[in-house]
This record gives structure tokens, sequence and C-alpha cells, in this order.
């Protein structure tokens, strides 16, 4: 899995998700519980994943989404 997406926007995360659902591209957000850790003040990251196979074409679809700006570089 590769990270495409780190973020604090819970509702960029949901919105994501969606597209992804829809599209039946494999994903996970890793991270979502970590408020319990934090004292639920939000700080953390909650990491959106994407498996291997479907990269090239998550990556297409934020873009065409308008969503480009949250994905991370192709560390």
């Amino acid at each position: 899995m590769q990270e495409l997406v780190r973020t604090n926007d819970l509702v960029l995360i949901g919105a994501i998700e969606a597209l992804f659902e829809s599209a039946q591209i494999g994903h996970m957000v890793a991270d979502q519980y970590m408020s319990v850790m934090e004292g639920t003040i939000g700080i953390l990251p909650r990491r959106l994943l994407v498996v291997d196979e479907d990269v090239d074409r998550a990556r297409r679809l934020l873009q065409e989404a308008g969503f480009g700006a949250a994905l991370r570089d192709g560390d």
C-alpha cells in the first residue's frame, strides 16, 4: 500500500473515501483512531493508503476531482 494523502481534514478524507469506493479503488485510512491516544484534539493527521495496483488510477481520480493539492509527492 502507498500513502497518497495525509491530513487532519476529516471532510476531505470522507470525500476521497467516497470517490475511491465508487471507483472500486482499494484503500484504507490509517491512524483514524489515534485521537484516543492524543486526547481527541485532532493534531495527528490521518493517512489515506491505496493498494499498489490502484495507485496510478487513484492519483488520476484525485487530480480530476480537484483534490490534486492534497496528494503527497511520490515519496
